[in-house]
């Protein structure tokens, strides 16, 4: 099937619920940290607790993958994942913030994530199947843009209730300050408006094949025909996707000590706290999550800097470079101790950040078949959890016996394993249409 290229409203329309799903994550990765301090975990114990993260999108995501490339009803093949996902996530966003206990923080984390993957993983083969593959690489930009819209005001939105809108609460006892709770609440009405958004304005191409289609659905409607055909599409991954998980595994596992170390690191080691809950800390954390919102705010321009940029550019060398940049960004944490100096940080990590939001999907799209698109990136997703749950299992032993309880470390740990993923992407066999490779 040809597809037309689409005009630029509609390429916005189809990714607009990216930037509610981003509010999920933004708020998830700027504050379970905190939160779980201040319902008394140790430091120590933080990349453990964050386990239901990677866990879930390990299951979830080939799982809801490959069951929507099956689906076809009066919503579309992606759209009704879209929707389920949404309200479970909105559910669980305003739950969360009301957690009284650690083991309830984290089991809500658990259904977070397991409702944002829901909606999230779909998303990836949606802008997929809508597009030309010379449309595709501005497609997943334009999603950047976007996720990039939602991470920098959800990450910074406690900050800015607490700071520019004069919400006040004192902290202290296992209580989640009443700006972190606003916050979750907003961003679980604008996570479901957002994706309400893409479903009311976008319509999906039906298979080609209807008839034929339905006669594959009732065929293969079993779990064991289904999980054998999942098993079966892993052994058989193209080439250029095999090279893309080895850049993976060391961009997310960076990553993953970026989010779980970072906002402590701040409170400790720039503004001073010794104790979670304390004033100081809470500000520290606070401005933790102001930095997230500077490289999110960095992403959110180069994507539009990418839009223009793969036109001329092999998105394989855009991807390189942008991996140094967030490499020489986390490195610096070793040395900086001024709150404002973290900003030049955070540029080098939002660079990153647009680029791996992007350049490995716009790369390995066109190596896929079209009637496994959602499989092959539910699977692809393999690669950006394994790593989590490695960093999850490992990094807590890091902290505490080699680390000397120095979060700073695991942080700078992740800038090590994000320049090895940049030596990585030169491995990739892919050309890009009219691109300098």
């Amino acid at each position: 099937m040809t597809k037309p290229a689409l005009s630029p409203l509609r390429l916005w329309q189809l990714s607009f619920g990216f930037m509610g799903i981003q509010f999920g994550w933004g708020l998830q990765m700027a504050n379970m940290s905190p939160i779980y301090e201040m319902l008394g975990a140790k430091e120590s114990e933080l990349s453990l607790l964050w386990i239901a993260a990677p866990l879930t999108g390990l299951i979830v995501q080939p799982i809801v993958g490959h069951f929507s490339d099956r689906t076809w009803n009066s919503l579309g093949r992606r759209k009704p994942y879209f929707l389920v996902g949404a309200l479970l996530s909105t559910l669980a966003l305003l739950a969360m913030p009301n957690s009284s206990a650690l083991w309830m923080a984290v089991g809500l984390l658990w259904i977070l994530d397991a409702s944002i993957n829901i909606t999230m993983e779909p998303f990836r083969a949606f802008v997929a199947d809508m597009l030309p593959e010379s449309q595709r690489p501005a497609g997943f930009s334009v999603q950047t843009v976007l996720i990039g819209i939602g991470a920098v005001v959800s990450s910074s939105l406690p900050w800015l209730l607490a700071n520019v809108f004069g919400v006040q609460e004192g902290t202290g006892g296992g209580r989640i300050p009443l700006p972190v709770k606003l916050a979750f609440y907003i961003g679980a009405a604008v996570l479901f408006v957002c994706v309400l958004v893409t479903i009311l304005t976008t319509r999906e191409y039906p298979p080609e094949d209807l008839e034929e289609f339905r006669r594959m659905q009732r065929e293969k409607s079993g779990l064991a025909s289904n999980l054998a055909e999942i098993v079966s599409s892993v052994k058989a991954m193209p080439d250029r996707m095999k090279q893309l998980a080895w850049v993976q595994l060391f961009t997310w596992g960076g990553l993953f000590c970026m989010w779980t170390y970072f906002s402590p690191t701040v409170a400790r080691t720039v503004f001073g706290a010794t104790e979670p809950g304390t004033a100081l800390y809470v500000e520290g954390t606070a401005w933790g999550g102001v930095c997230f919102s500077v490289y999110n705010g960095v992403a959110l321009l180069m994507a539009f800097v990418l839009i223009k940029l793969v036109r001329t550019t092999s998105p394989r060398t855009i991807h390189m470079l942008g991996l140094f940049c967030g490499a020489a960004g986390l490195l610096s944490i070793l040395v900086i101790r001024n709150r404002y100096a973290l900003f030049a940080s955070m540029t080098g990590v939002g660079i990153a950040w647009a680029c791996i939001l992007a350049m490995p999907y716009a790369m390995l799209a066109g190596a896929l078949p079209e009637e496994k698109m959602g499989t092959y990136m539910g699977v692809f997703n393999f690669f950006v959890v394994i790593p989590q749950v490695i960093v999850s299992l490992g990094s807590g032993w890091l902290v505490a016996h080699v680390f000397g309880n120095h979060s700073v470390y695991a942080v700078a740990l992740g800038g090590a394993l994000m320049a090895v993923a940049a030596l990585l992407v030169r491995r990739v066999d892919y050309v890009h249409p009219g691109a300098v490779s």
